[in-house]
């Protein structure tokens, strides 16, 4: 087998395709290094444009999973977990984790860090005082078995091929490809060794996809190619023509995260999201009916405590529920242009954008990220916009500019008519 990768580059370029002894001398090129920089994005930017199909799909995914270790498990409950394709104040992860371990699930998640105008759950998670997300898989075990989640990034070890693709494409501005999409969420899950996954695909003007159409062909995309696997994997459709929660950042969203594992008022719809996919995840475990059941753990404070639980046996600090957050010096209102008008529409990427340009995102793989900064307060779509939210910023410059960049985002007028939260479900 040959191991210069130009051939391969240059026949999807061509519109060939990409076989499985192809995309197994590129996945184990990533993984070693002997595919460079420069061929990787080469390499992304030619399935962006000309595609592979499901069989090429199939074939890299099946080879970033087999690029490292694929875990096994041996637990009392099924090992599950769930995955957003990437949205504004889109901070589930945090609590469905936690959630479904209450219920009897496990969960052994895998995520990544901010890519593009869309926030990380790494990058969210290490806002928290000393919380790691580099564990070992001795310790990874451990956390997953004691206290029924954790919440890692991918080790050297496991799917390394990924892990070194996902920053080249956002470097190379080659991220909206279904073809590249499917393998990167995938082979992670997949080397994760799950029982059960459940996909939120975003849709909207915050989602990577806008197009209705291409949504559904990723969803679809995303539970054939996980099916074909061998895990049972359901996808739900969810809108993201509004950030999820109120909050757009780091430290603010673990704080939005943080009032719904209280139970506390507030983040409605990032509650309602939170319960329906982890019933989902339940559910491809083998355990039905269960919102009764997850309705009980919010109210009784048992997916706290197991939020706290996982967040100390991570580093971070004991008391999370009640410990302060990093917050930002400058903190300012972001006034409405028009005072009294509804919210008509929300440039969502835009909002994103916004927190990347206060830091709280990066623009290059490895950049770092102020997890205090950010957006708070954020009226959602139909709502009297008396005040616009408000700016966690480094500096009165850096405020300025995302007051700006905001009430750009923001279109005000006569209320529109109600969207569904979940647009669709993928069986």
């Amino acid at each position: 087998m040959s191991l210069d990768p130009r051939p391969i580059i240059a026949r999807i370029r061509d519109g060939g395709g990409l076989s499985d002894a192809d995309a197994t001398l590129i996945a184990r090129g990533l993984a070693d290094g002997s595919v460079s920089d420069a061929q990787a994005g080469a390499f992304a930017m030619a399935v962006l444009l000309r595609g592979i199909g499901a069989a090429g799909r199939r074939a890299l995914t099946r080879a970033m999973r087999d690029s490292g270790k694929v875990l096994g498990w041996d637990l009392p409950g099924p090992a599950v977990d769930k995955h957003s394709t990437g949205g504004i104040g889109d901070v589930t992860s945090l609590i469905v984790a936690p959630l479904v371990a209450a219920c009897g699930g496990y969960v052994p998640m895998i995520s990544g860090r901010g890519l593009g105008h869309t926030g990380g759950t790494l990058d969210k998670l290490e806002a928290i005082p000393g919380f790691r997300t580099d564990l070992d898989e001795d310790a990874f075990r451990r956390v997953v078995t004691d206290t029924g989640c954790a919440i890692v990034a991918a080790s050297a070890d496991l799917a390394p091929a990924d892990r070194r693709l996902y920053a080249i494409r956002d470097e190379a501005a080659a991220v909206e490809s279904i073809d590249l999409i499917t393998p990167s969420i995938l082979s992670k899950k997949l080397a994760a060794g799950l029982d059960g996954l459940v996909l939120d695909v975003k849709s909207g003007s915050g989602a990577f996809l806008t197009d209705p159409q291409a949504v559904r062909d990723l969803a679809r995309a995303l539970v054939d190619t996980a099916t074909a696997a061998g895990c049972r994997t359901v996808a739900l459709i969810t809108d993201m023509d509004q950030p999820l929660a109120r909050a757009a950042g780091n430290a603010v969203e673990v704080a939005a995260a943080l009032t719904v594992l209280r139970n506390e008022p507030g983040e409605q719809a990032l509650r309602d999201l939170s319960l329906a996919l982890a019933a989902e995840c339940l559910a491809t475990g083998g355990i039905a009916d269960a919102k009764p059941r997850l309705r009980a753990a919010l109210a009784s404070g048992a997916a706290a405590e197991r939020f706290a639980r996982m967040v100390a046996a991570q580093g971070g600090p004991a008391d999370i529920l009640t410990a302060p957050l990093p917050q930002a010096p400058v903190i300012r209102d972001i006034p409405a242009p028009q005072g009294g008008a509804h919210v008509a529409r929300i440039d969502a990427t835009a909002l994103g954008r916004a927190v990347v340009a206060l830091g709280g995102g990066r623009i290059r793989a490895g950049a770092p990220v102020d997890p205090a900064v950010g957006l708070t307060d954020l009226p959602r779509l139909g709502e009297p916009a008396h005040t616009l939210g408000r700016v966690h910023a480094a500096s009165g410059t850096a405020a300025a500019a995302a007051i700006a960049a905001v009430q750009s985002a923001y279109t005000l007028g006569p209320p529109p008519d109600p969207t569904p939260l979940i647009k669709d479900r993928i069986a």
